[in-house]
């Protein structure tokens, strides 16, 4: 008896009912564009879901952190549940399915995040894990299942194992890299969120159906207990899209970074709110610009008001649009005052011009761009006021948060310019610290404006930090606050602020965890 070992040549791999081989391959192509389009699907979602949740748990660091977070745990265990079951069943009746139930869930996905979010709004560490999860978990991980369906049925020679393996891992790789670029350059520019999901649902679901035609033609294999199961898909499929076309949409407009709406002021006829992601950012009186309703508007205004004699034109650089509110309050109450918006969502400067009276032309220009990036092309001492009011959801974006663009503002002021920041923070007040930290490396005269309760750490608000080369008229200021403002608020300078600071670090372009320091735990 020859007792050698067999060579290698000869192993097949040998399937539960023990008949080597008896999985037949798929053709290649079709092979790899069922990865590629599983794969890629995957970051499709991604993607898409950060937009759903967004309107109700805000575009932080820790809401990207969970989406990502929730898809690649929704990757490895649809994947590791594809190959046990690859190994227990023949893949060839399982690729279909999961492509039509990845499809449902899909479709599914947009009534579930709109109705999840309005119970679970707000910035829960909890509630933006359990809306990410809902957004995205179960179709991703039916779609990751795919992958090793596929290569059990392409392993059919131990040879060549480590070929079938790379390619098919490269091609799925591609087809998220692909689905990423895609996405965030092409789709989300082109389509809502909405036209997104419900494409990719329908496309899936035709690639399911398609897959499960093909193989019952060339091979006899059907979807298990066909009928029953076509028809609970069917319905399946019917109720998510009845479900989606009633569902909550938080959004009039959906531009490229926001869910935007305009809601008009039950107390004032003209008024309007301009809200992004659920937040209201804005507001504007349509007959009247020098109408000012937020707390921290008026302290822009009252800042605004005595950094020049009145009715005095200046040249005035606005980091971030918004509702155009205080461009249209310079240009009422400093006649010839030229403006230079910036502003990174040009759908939002368009929803302005059509809702919210904003007029754009010589003297007040709206430029579509980063203002990080725009500010660097601005001529030096070129402006005599600085206007900082951009925000992604509710923090100040991090490279807007540094000592590296707070030297690009104090480069583009005249001497004797001004520079005031809106920020927004809740106790402990670390971001607030920090920034006046860094906004004081670069301009040796600082202030602050607030509320008495935020400055004591009782309660979050908005805070207005003031800086220039010059020394601050704090006495006109002070007395303009005292008549402008209804609320009490505090106006800090010297050693208070100093007290107020003490060690806050300053923010840096190398080292800026602003979404760490405004944790409230």
């Amino acid at each position: 008896m020859d007792s050698s070992p067999p060579d290698v040549a000869d192993v097949r791999p040998v399937s539960p009912g023990g008949t080597a081989g008896s999985h037949r391959p798929l053709p290649p192509a079709l092979a790899a564009t069922l990865v590629f389009l599983s794969s890629g699907a995957v970051l499709v979602l991604e993607t898409a879901s950060l937009r759903l949740v967004g309107p109700y748990v805000g575009v932080t660091l820790q809401v990207t952190s969970s989406v990502i977070g929730v898809a690649l745990a929704a990757i490895a265990y649809g994947a590791w549940l594809g190959g046990w079951l690859a190994d227990r069943r023949d893949p060839r009746g399982l690729l279909a399915p999961a492509l039509v139930l990845a499809a449902i869930a899909t479709a599914l996905t947009l009534p579930i995040v709109r109705y999840a979010g309005e119970v679970l709004r707000g910035g829960a560490a909890v509630g933006i894990l359990l809306l990410a999860s809902l957004a995205i978990f179960l179709p991703a991980a039916l779609l990751a299942a795919v992958t090793p369906l596929v290569v059990k049925l392409q392993l059919g020679d131990l040879r060549r194992t480590g070929q079938v393996v790379g390619r098919l891992s490269s091609i799925g790789t591609l087809g998220a890299i692909t689905a990423t670029l895609g996405t965030g350059f092409v789709l989300v520019a082109a389509l809502p969120s909405t036209a997104i999901v419900v494409g990719l649902a329908v496309l899936l679901g035709l690639a399911g159906l398609g897959l499960a035609g093909y193989l019952h033609r060339v091979g006899g294999t059907a979807l298990p207990r066909r009928s029953r199961a076509t028809a609970a898909l069917a319905v399946l499929g019917l109720a998510g899209a009845s479900v989606s076309s009633v569902a909550p949409n938080p959004c009039d407009v959906e531009t490229a970074y926001h869910c935007a709406s305009v809601e008009a002021d039950p107390g004032n006829s003209t008024g309007r709110y301009l809200v992004l992601n659920s937040a209201w950012h804005s507001y504007v009186d349509l007959a009247d610009p020098t109408h000012l309703e937020f707390e921290y508007t008026r302290w822009f205004g009252a800042v605004a008001d005595v950094a020049a004699p009145p009715g005095r034109a200046l040249d005035v650089v606005h980091l971030g649009g918004g509702g155009f509110t205080m461009p249209r309050y310079l240009t009422a109450t400093r006649p010839g005052t030229d403006n230079e918006v910036y502003e990174i969502d040009g759908e939002l400067v368009e929803l302005g011009r059509r809702e919210l009276a904003v007029r754009t032309g010589p003297e007040l220009r709206a430029r579509v761009g980063d203002a990080r990036m725009l500010i660097g092309t601005r001529p030096a001492h070129s402006a005599d006021l600085v206007v900082g009011d951009a925000f992604g959801h509710l923090v100040v974006p991090w490279h807007l948060a540094t000592r590296e663009m707070a030297a690009e503002v104090a480069r583009v002021l005249r001497p004797g310019g001004v520079y005031m920041q809106n920020v927004i923070d809740h106790p402990p007040l670390r971001f607030i610290r920090a920034e006046l930290a860094t906004v004081a490396a670069e301009f040796p005269h600082t202030a602050l404006i607030a509320p008495p309760a935020a400055i004591s750490g009782a309660q979050g608000a908005n805070f207005v930090i003031v800086g220039s080369d010059a020394p601050l008229r704090l006495d006109v200021l002070r007395q303009r606050l005292d008549t402008s403002v209804d609320a009490p608020v505090t106006l800090l300078a010297g050693t208070e602020l100093d007290h107020f600071v003490d060690d806050a670090m300053v923010l840096t372009d190398e080292y800026a965890p602003v979404d760490q320091l405004l944790a409230t735990a």
